[in-house]
């Protein structure tokens, strides 16, 4: 189970709280979306959860362990972190994968390393470009060689920032997949950043909705709802379902119907 609790932040005094006591908790193998506009502290949240930016009295626990008082080592084990813009590594695809492991490596890389780092390979569709540099790869293949990296880390928390962004839409709906089938079996909880709707009500457990610097809602699929998404985005949505799959389809030349919670 994670549990995160009051994260605030706030880049400068003047500028005021991006993130004010936002508070939320999810178990084991779910999915959580994170969404908002631009500028909602989505990013901003990923980072304190990660360490990144420094954060008073919150705290982030995983199956009870507060990461904040982690070794650098011990984190690393627990919580994974893919950011939204990752710079190309002048390594081979397998060697960068298998950097994944280096929380877990005490002497020298075993064959148990190498087997986790080939697996994970496989399973995103990565095994053509192994002997590849990843500085000669398109952004779309180096960002899921670098979900590669993250999840062969076998982390209990996984974080993403917009994993989706550079892909096409095909490659966009098998990361996601893969991502929450993994999650699935390794009870690996794995909070993304998506600014696709279809996406996130298709693939993920949970939804968290940030607005004016707190959460706005947080839940299941019963918070998936167009008055919620309008309040949010500002945006008319009508929510359909279609072959039982939920999409969300916009009207952003129409006025919303919802101007508030």
């Amino acid at each position: 189970m994670v549990e995160i609790k009051n994260i605030s932040y706030a880049y400068s005094s003047a500028a005021g709280k991006v993130l004010d006591r936002v508070s939320f908790s999810m178990n084991k193998s779910e999915c959580l979306a994170i969404l908002g506009n631009n500028g909602a502290g989505k990013s901003t949240l990923l980072k304190c959860i990660d360490r990144i930016h420094p954060t008073k009295d919150a705290s982030v626990t995983v199956d009870g362990k507060d990461i904040f008082t982690m070794s650098n080592r011990e984190m690393a084990q627990q919580v994974a972190f893919v950011p939204q813009n990752t710079t190309a590594v002048n390594m081979t695809v397998f060697d960068t994968v298998l950097l994944g492991r280096k929380p877990y490596i005490k002497w020298d890389v075993t064959e148990e390393d190498r087997q986790i780092a080939m697996d994970i390979i496989r399973r995103m569709d990565l095994e053509k470009y192994v002997l590849r540099n990843v500085s000669e790869l398109s952004g779309g293949e180096a960002q899921k060689v670098m979900l590669a990296r993250a999840l062969a880390q076998q982390p209990k928390l996984l974080l993403l920032d917009e994993p989706t962004s550079n892909l096409d839409p095909r490659n966009q709906h098998e990361v996601m997949h893969t991502v929450r089938k993994i999650a699935q079996e390794n009870n690996i909880c794995v909070i993304t950043i998506l600014h696709d709707l279809n996406l996130a009500i298709r693939y993920c457990d949970r939804f968290l909705f940030l607005k004016d610097a707190g959460v706005y809602a947080c839940g299941g699929l019963e918070v998936m709802t167009p008055e919620n998404i309008e309040a949010v985005y500002e945006m008319h949505v009508h929510l359909e379902t279609y072959m039982d799959i939920p999409v969300i389809i916009p009207f952003p030349d129409i006025k919303p119907t919802m101007e508030g919670k």
